[in-house]
């Protein structure tokens, strides 16, 4: 199936043909409902700290957010200027890198100029994964039932059986919402941007799913399994969660009662 780019709306949410056909609807991405029951308040206090430390090395950034402070989205885009300071999207960007180079090893291409010191990254990913069956690469999937869309990096036949396969290259030890993600995955279809078309993955396990944990920088990856049966139940609680908290009219004036 050809790779495509997905249209996406302004909030970042790719737009997807239903089943039935018509116009693109925005489905939410996959990561954002697997993060659905993630207690936050670490990421937040984490996020607090890099733009309090981005702010103290530019303080042209903190003059401009006290001119712009009525206008959120002009405050908000500073906010992240002093976080990027900070070196709060290193890792990320690490990771996104490695995720390219291991899409280029896997498709047969040239990895051109590699850092010597992610070199052995590569090299140890290669290893774990030779006895993995690449069947689809960085294929963009949809599940229709909840309105849910993402790219799975890997679906992979491994002793007959067919897994979905994801690459993580920062922590694993809590990994209830990669379970989530996953199964959101192995519950899909492969879905064609070009076409609007849906296919299939084959008799994928639904049970259980491949983390390859490639941590950036330490020249080592192993194969991890998850258990997205569970994930599954996740899911669930995670749309109810949603769907509770996105309901109206819990309160009511006392006038309303007594009608």
């Amino acid at each position: 199936m050809a790779k495509v780019e997905i249209e996406r709306d302004r909030y970042g949410r790719p737009l997807v043909v239903p089943p039935t056909g018509g116009k693109p609807v925005a489905y939410t991405r996959a990561t954002t409902i697997a993060n659905s029951l993630d207690d936050a308040s670490a990421l937040v206090a984490w996020k607090m700290r890099m733009a309090a430390i981005g702010l103290t090395t530019r303080p042209d950034i903190l003059l401009s957010i006290s001119a712009a402070q009525e206008d959120k989205m002009a405050v908000n885009s500073l906010i992240e200027s002093a976080m990027e300071v900070a070196g709060a999207n290193k890792a990320a960007n690490i990771g996104t890198a490695i995720h390219a180079l291991a899409e280029r090893l896997d498709l047969g291409q040239d990895l051109g100029v590699v850092p010597p010191q992610w070199i052995p990254d590569i090299k140890a990913y290669e290893e774990a994964t030779k006895i993995l069956n690449n069947k689809f690469i960085e294929q963009f999937s949809v599940l229709d039932k909840y309105k849910i869309a993402g790219t799975p990096d890997r679906l992979v036949e491994y002793n007959g059986e067919l897994f979905i396969a994801d690459i993580k290259t920062g922590r694993i030890d809590h990994p209830n919402n990669i379970a989530i993600q996953l199964a959101i995955y192995a519950n899909g279809l492969p879905y064609d941007g070009a076409t609007a078309t849906r296919s299939t993955w084959g008799d994928v396990n639904k049970d259980k799913a491949i983390i390859i944990h490639l941590p950036a920088g330490t020249g080592t990856c192993k194969l991890v399994w998850v258990d997205i049966k569970e994930g599954y139940k996740g899911l669930q609680l995670s749309m109810k969660a949603r769907k509770w908290r996105d309901q109206k009219g819990l309160s009511y004036s006392f006038e309303q009662e007594n009608k």
